[in-house]
Formats: C-alpha cells, sequence, structure tokens
C-alpha cells in the first residue's frame, strides 16, 4: 500500500517541523517528506486540507484490562478507542489478572494485539511475582518476551531491600524500572488530596510527602545502583521539584504525568463526583500550575493518558468506595491541544510543537521506542486530526468501554479524522 497525504499541516516534533508539506508512505514506512521518491505511485490519496499531520501518538499508560478483567474492558473496545483517539503505541502496566510476571502470559497479550492489527502493544513486566513485593521475576525472560521495562503498577513493595535488588538486577542488564512513587504507608487508602477540602468533605487524605518520601527513597536507590528509572504520574508541584534536581545531579530519570493533572485540581471533585476519584488523586491548584510549568521547562518528560477503564457497578458508588480510574485513550489528543491553547493558542510559537511531542517523540524517548516520529524509513504510525472541529465528551461519543472520565460534559476541541498504522489506515472517520 502506497499513501500520498497532501496538504496536511505537518507537525513533526522529532525533526522540528511545522509547516504544509506532502507525506508519502509505502511498504509500512515513511518514504518521504515534501516531494514524492522517484517512481513513487499511490495507491490511495488523502486531501489533507485543514488538517494536521503528525505521528500517531505514544501513551505510556494504558490499561487494556486483558487478561482478567474483561468485564471492564476488552482488547477489541480499547484498541479501537486507541484508534479513534490517535493513539497508535502504547504501554501497558502489569496489572492483569493473572500479572504479567510469566513470559507466556505477555507474549499471549501480544498476540491477541497482533491479530487486531492496530496499535502496537508493549507491555510492562511485573518488578515482583505476582507484584506481591517479595520475589523479583525473571527479567531478562521478560524481556526476550516483549517487555520493555518493570513495573509495580500501584501495589507498594514494602521492603526496600527487594526494590534495591531490582534496581541491581535492572543495571546488570540495562533495563528500565517504571515506578509510581508512593509511601508504602503513609496516604496508603488515601483517597483525595490532603487538604481543606478532603477535610470539608470527610474524605481520607493522601498527602504530598506520600509522593516526596518516596522520591527521596528512589533517588538514593539510583545513586547506589546507576538504574535508569522512569517515575509515572507524578503529581505534586514538592516532587517536581525533586526530579528537577535530580536530573540536575545528573541521576538517569524520566517523569511522566497523567493529562488530568494537567487540567484539573481536587475541587473538581465537586459534589463527590467519582468520575473524579483518581490515583494519584487530583491535587491543589499550585501542583497542577507547577506541571504545567514542568511540560515547559522540561522537567516533564511526557504526558500520558493514564486510561483505566472502570465499569459501572465500580463507579456509581460514593466517593470513598468507587474504583479508582478514567478512561483517556479517546482524550489525549484533545487535552494536549488544550494545554497548548492556555499556553496562547496552537498558533503560538513552537506550542503546538511541544504538545505534540510530549506525547510522540518525547515520549518515545522515555520508553526507548522507534515510535512518534515522520523520520523517513520510520513505521508509518501517523494521525490526521482537525484542530478547530469540537465535540463533546459524552458517553455515546466513546468506543472505550470504560466511560468514565471527569470531562464528561467538557467540550474540547481537536478530532481525529484518520489513523495510520505501519501504513494502513486503521480508522477514518
Amino acid at each position: 500500500m502506497k499513501l500520498h497525504i497532501k496538504n496536511g499541516r505537518l507537525v513533526d516534533p522529532a525533526n522540528g517541523i511545522d509547516d504544509t508539506k506532502d507525506l508519502f508512505i509505502a511498504d509500512g514506512v515513511i518514504a518521504a517528506i515534501g516531494s514524492a521518491p522517484a517512481g513513487f505511485a499511490a495507491d490511495q490519496t488523502i486531501d489533507a486540507g485543514g488538517l494536521v499531520v503528525a505521528p500517531g501518538l505514544v501513551d505510556l499508560s494504558v490499561r487494556l484490562r486483558e487478561p482478567g478483567y474483561e468485564y471492564k474492558a476488552t482488547l477489541e473496545s480499547e484498541m479501537q478507542a486507541a484508534m479513534q483517539g490517535g493513539v497508535t503505541t502504547l504501554v501497558c502496566p502489569p496489572d492483569t489478572d493473572p500479572v504479567l510476571d510469566e513470559p507466556g502470559l505477555v507474549e499471549m497479550l501480544k498476540h491477541r494485539a497482533r491479530i487486531l492489527n492496530q496499535a502496537n502493544v508493549h507491555p510492562l513486566g511485573a518488578l515482583t511475582v505476582g507484584l506481591k513485593g517479595q520475589a523479583l521475576t525473571e527479567m531478562a525472560e521478560l524481556t526476550e518476551s516483549g517487555c520493555i521495562g518493570f513495573a509495580q503498577a500501584e501495589e507498594p513493595i514494602l521492603d526496600t531491600t527487594v526494590l534495591l535488588r531490582a534496581l541491581q538486577y535492572a543495571k546488570t542488564f540495562g533495563f528500565t524500572v517504571w515506578l509510581r512513587p508512593q509511601d508504602p504507608h503513609i496516604g496508603r487508602g488515601g483517597v483525595a488530596h490532603s487538604g481543606p477540602l478532603a477535610s470539608r468533605l470527610g474524605l481520607s487524605g493522601v498527602p504530598v510527602m506520600s509522593e516526596t518520601i518516596a522520591l527521596h527513597t528512589i533517588f538514593e536507590l539510583m545513586r547506589a545502583t546507576g538504574a535508569r528509572v522512569h517515575l509515572c504520574r507524578i503529581s505534586s508541584a514538592a516532587g517536581l521539584e525533586l526530579i528537577k534536581a535530580a536530573k540536575k545531579e545528573g541521576l538517569p530519570v524520566t517523569c511522566d504525568v497523567g493529562v488530568h493533572h494537567l487540567h484539573m485540581i481536587d475541587t473538581d471533585i465537586g459534589f463527590f463526583d467519582s468520575n473524579a476519584r483518581l490515583t494519584p488523586p487530583l491535587r491543589a491548584q499550585r501542583d497542577r500550575d507547577a506541571i504545567r510549568a514542568g511540560l515547559l521547562d522540561g522537567t516533564v518528560d511526557a504526558v500520558c493518558s493514564d486510561h483505566t477503564p472502570v465499569d459501572d457497578d465500580e463507579k456509581l458508588l460514593p466517593f470513598g468506595e468507587a474504583s479508582p480510574g478514567a478512561t483517556g485513550l479517546e482524550l489525549l489528543l484533545a487535552l494536549m491541544l488544550k494545554w497548548a491553547e492556555d499556553q496562547g493558542g496552537p498558533g503560538a510559537e513552537g506550542v503546538l510543537l511541544r504538545a505534540i511531542g510530549k506525547v510522540t517523540a518525547d515520549a518515545a524517548r522515555v520508553a526507548a521506542l522507534p515510535a512518534g516520529t515522520l523520520t523517513p524509513g520510520a513505521a508509518a504510525d501517523v494521525v490526521l486530526f482537525d484542530p478547530e472541529v469540537r465535540w463533546t465528551v459524552d458517553r455515546s461519543a466513546l468506543a472505550s468501554q470504560g466511560k468514565h472520565t471527569p470531562f464528561l460534559g467538557f467540550e474540547l476541541a481537536g478530532q481525529v479524522k484518520a489513523t495510520i498504522v505501519r501504513g494502513q489506515v486503521a480508522f477514518q472517520r
């Protein structure tokens, strides 16, 4: 299949391109930008006039819910959601049932995803057997089966010696450990940001120190081992300051934030809206503002959707009893465009490049994946979207089986018109 995408605004942060250029695709890879290669004859031409043509999005945290939680979502529903959201590469945490702690389970998941022939799925293997925080998994074998890193998801490691051994193992083989910093005791079981709002609502709190204490521990272990760590879904201003200092020190650390935390704060819980029950919790306005600033100064390496489909039975409960999580695959692009708009609009100098970069080239760099770029020779994973089309987030608009998000009812700008994966049009509106 040879594709010619013409008249589009080509945005490729990896190469600093933001200009009207044609894109040529052949044999599943980017053939050329600007001028057609010699002898190129398109099988299909797509007129992208008025559209942005960008690399397919790279999402660093997507729970597909298979195996084990098919009542919450299926691979079919979430891969379709990825296509509608322009996400062509995704990383999934290991907290399935059974946990992704054996090569056979990883191979099965990758095989299922390959059959669907949609988004590229890259699993994280469990850092410890069963995510129980005790015995280390066979990381080398899991890597051979397709894991790109190792994580505990939301399960803490109570014994710091186990985490030390895990980082030593990872360093020896050059693996990356993905950790969400949360102290295993302080704030455990909390449901909202510790502050005046949680006190007024009578909700158990998760203090910022839960994140910062864990970060101090992780950085000390990194200094001792030299292991590379990716910090998942940072939520606080204080946490970002520690990460900034660690980067300045030269520690091999990267971090991401959830796109919900880029826009919302704890007061968005409103009158106990369980759609806003997230992990980590929505924090104070100063934390949200620090996250936004961190995107601009480079402290935050990438933004993820933190896509966590939850079924009605687990979400339509009192706030403190509801399962945490929200759907995000189909909102990631529009919410990044909203951030760009808040910075002065997508037309402002370099803002759109930066916004798209955080969910393409930068995210791919964090995960060490050959994705998120339109460089000739790269895999032809491409999204075409209209930045001007406005749409309302409602249940019927979401392909994901998880219909819960704190953005229900919001009007957002930016709609995916086509998603191309490995040179094939996988979705077209």
